[in-house]
């Protein structure tokens, strides 16, 4: 089959579609003839070796297509459906077929767009996930960084549609688009100033929840604006870098703030709590009630495009790779 290889760690250019061996299914696996395969920013970061995986590797975390052969301990429900999943091992999916686990391989619904579908299972359950950790009320202010970004803008459409008054923090096109997605303001956070907009935004208070996955500089101004008994969730560093934490300036103490790292709950929860948020989002889609923004379908051979898109931030959205 062929597939995106990773023989050696670095740049962009070091993704190739080469030749590899055809998976087989294991035990309680699927094996999909892959349409479509998602690019997460993970990617980028096993790509260039701050995280790196054995070599050779496959990149590629979300797929969709067709079922074609299924496991042992796995039912034929699934065999010839359409469906989205998540690969086995977090690896594979940058190819023509790839093994993904059959508890987290779910059907398409009916009429959904199976890019839509592929953006949004995923995304959409670990937004609804992170929303559900940080104990969001609708009585909240929440600053979301990267509010037009993959998970940040199904984070603003979750958090209004749950009624909190959200603040959106972006730069440049993505402000238009982070308002779109439904926003009640925004902020540009590349501004010197932009703190400031935001606390006057909130009539001095500040904000009852941030959530940031920028890290770096960023995440450190956010905490600036919370409010006394305010929440702080972290959930990643686009920026390069977590946030330095300076507990004697936020004084959690005195004022009652938590800090949380949400991500990590929001994967050690259940198999049934996180199948469950999943085929909600997959259903808030169909439904029309989570729109996520596609920036860009490239083929298989464009892979290092969409990598160097994701590293400048030029995506306003996910980037999808046609197999």
């Amino acid at each position: 089959m062929r597939a995106v290889l990773v023989r050696q760690f670095g740049a962009p250019e070091v993704l190739t579609v080469a030749e590899a061996p055809d998976p087989e299914p294991g035990p309680d696996q699927v094996l999909v003839e892959v349409r479509l395969a998602g690019v997460g920013f993970g990617d980028t970061i096993v790509r260039s070796g701050r995280y790196p995986f054995p070599l050779p590797w496959i990149p590629g975390v979300e797929v969709a297509g067709r079922v074609v052969a299924v496991g042992a301990g796995v039912g034929a429900a699934l065999l010839g459906r359409t469906v989205v999943a998540t690969t086995a091992g977090q690896s594979g999916g940058y190819a023509e077929r790839a093994v993904a686990p059959a508890a987290y391989t779910f059907p398409v619904p009916d009429g959904l767009d199976l890019a839509v579908a592929l953006t949004v299972f995923q995304a959409g359950a670990v937004a609804r996930g992170l929303l559900a950790t940080m104990r969001l009320d609708p009585s909240d202010t929440v600053l979301i960084t990267a509010a037009a970004g993959r998970i940040g803008s199904l984070l603003v459409q979750s958090a209004k549609a749950a009624g909190a008054t959200v603040l959106g923090a972006a730069s440049g096109a993505k402000l238009t688009a982070a308002a779109e997605f439904g926003a009640d303001a925004v902020v540009d956070y590349t501004t010197g100033d932009w703190t400031e907009r935001a606390r006057a935004l909130t009539g001095g208070r500040g904000v009852d929840l941030v959530l940031d996955s920028v890290g770096g500089a960023v995440a450190e101004a956010a905490f600036t604006l919370v409010a006394d008994t305010g929440r702080i969730g972290l959930y990643g560093f686009a920026s390069g870098r977590w946030p330095v934490v300076d507990l004697a300036t936020l004084q959690l103490g005195q004022r009652g703030l938590t800090l949380t790292g949400p991500l990590g709950v929001v994967f050690r929860t259940s198999q049934a709590r996180q199948r469950d948020d999943a085929e909600q989002a997959l259903a808030a889609a169909a439904g029309s009630r989570l729109t996520p923004r596609i920036h860009a379908t490239l083929p298989l051979n464009r892979a290092d495009e969409a990598h160097r898109a994701l590293a400048d931030r030029r995506n306003i959205g996910a980037i999808v790779l046609s197999v």
